[in-house]
């Protein structure tokens, strides 16, 4: 059974100085009582809980059930029962369909019964309280499962990179991290890599003073609590680490120079998407061949098809246990211009694009000038849904939809063939 309920004042009041701040997770806690339901809700106001977003609803385990049968789990259920053990265990098994991998159950009964107990950490609950409970003992409980020995690693990181400079990888990143941190409500930064000519700040509209410079530049002092000062909220969900912009000062970093930042992102952030610098050194290198996915944007021409190839195949080589990199072909169907076709570039890269963007200056200009993401100005675009279907593959969630292999002209094709042969 778990000690929250077991301790006397006075070790009671010593261990619970010494919480850790819980993550930038998502909390959902599906209640029975309002007591319970009005402590966690006042939990969510502690500093300790700060980086959490947490919603409570009330309805207990069927209400769970019936929530998140077409929606994504987050990244921790809270449930309470007043049921008895076969009807909890029953709703537990049918919660158990819908449940997200690396979603973690947490179930607050009214029974202290170490029986039962056991019984719910053998079917994958992780953690079992004794109501009542009061807001720092839910806070510690909380805080263990991600604090504790053995916590998993939290963070899925992302890394997005042009084949070639220009081709849009900045916008495709931007609003890859809007769409799943609005789309599938995840807590989510975009680090921006470009120091000397980063783009998030503009496109999310937002000047903050300081940024990733001061985080790599620092790093003796690099900590989880500096790297959350240096983050500009951009959304409930959505946070930004900004480029400074500028070329008053040179940016050269060794191989490791981004190591403890992008480790203190993926410890307490469920996902980083990386707007990598369209460049090939040490440490751009590391850090694609690090992140859990990396996409590489590209645009249908013959340059852009050397590039993509040569980025994917070194990626391949040195990520031989993961996934391989996801295509995403931007600027297709620009007027009077010439293009390698969605099939022969595919052949010639030996991948299948994941996304496939239109050409459309008209709503891309007006996102950039406006600095919105595509989903403000009209959420019911296709190249919306497109994104919002990669967002999903790269998070594990579903398969991104299928791209028609409709063949584009392609005048360039002998020369294709004959580089690429």
């Amino acid at each position: 059974m778990s000690e929250h309920n077991l301790d006397t004042m006075g070790e009671r009041d010593e261990r619970l100085l010494q919480i850790a701040p819980v993550p930038r997770i998502s909390i959902q806690a599906f209640c029975e009582t309002q007591a319970a339901a009005q402590t966690i809700d006042s939990s969510s106001e502690d500093r300790r809980m700060s980086k959490a977003h947490v919603k409570v609803l009330m309805g207990g385990v069927l209400a769970a059930v019936e929530a998140f049968r077409n929606a994504p789990t987050p990244n921790l259920i809270v449930l309470e029962t007043q049921s008895d053990r076969s009807q909890l265990i029953t709703s537990l098994e049918q919660l158990a369909e819908f449940c997200d991998s690396g979603t973690k159950v947490m179930v607050i009964g009214h029974e202290n019964d170490i029986g039962l107990y056991r019984d719910l950490t053998s079917r994958g609950v992780s953690d079992y309280m004794v109501a009542p409970f009061d807001v720092l003992q839910f806070i510690q409980a909380v805080s263990l499962l991600y604090n504790g020995p053995s916590a998993d690693t939290l963070g899925r990181m992302i890394a997005v990179i042009g084949a070639k400079g220009g081709v849009g990888a900045s916008t495709v990143a931007h609003n890859l991290a809007w769409s799943i941190s609005s789309n599938l409500n995840y807590q989510t930064v975009i680090a921006d890599l470009d120091l000397a000519f980063g783009t998030a700040g503009l496109d999310y509209n937002q000047d903050p003073p300081q940024g990733v410079a001061e985080a790599v530049f620092s790093p003796e002092r690099l900590d989880a609590n500096m790297v959350d000062r240096l983050l500009s909220k951009c959304s409930e969900t959505l946070s930004l680490l900004a480029a400074p912009a500028t070329v008053d000062r040179l940016y050269d970093f060794p191989e490791q120079a981004f190591d403890a930042l992008l480790d203190i992102l993926r410890s307490t952030t469920p996902c980083t998407v990386v707007d990598a610098p369209h460049q090939w050194t040490g440490w751009t290198r590391r850090t694609l061949v690090t992140a859990d996915e990396v996409v590489v944007v590209a645009a249908p021409d013959l340059a852009n098809l050397r590039n993509a190839k040569t980025m994917i195949d070194a990626l391949r080589t040195a990520r031989p246990n993961d996934r391989a990199p996801k295509l995403v072909l931007n600027f297709v169907g620009v007027p009077r211009r010439p293009e390698i076709s969605l099939v022969e570039f595919a052949k010639a890269i030996e991948t299948e694009p994941s996304a496939v963007i239109p050409f459309d200056p008209k709503i891309f200009g007006t996102a950039a000038n406006n600095g919105q993401m595509l989903a403000e100005i009209d959420a019911g675009l296709k190249l919306v849904a497109t994104l919002d279907d990669l967002g999903r593959s790269l998070m594990g969630k579903a398969a991104a939809r299928r791209v028609k292999k409709n063949t584009l002209l392609a005048p360039l094709l002998g020369r294709l063939m004959s580089r690429a042969g």
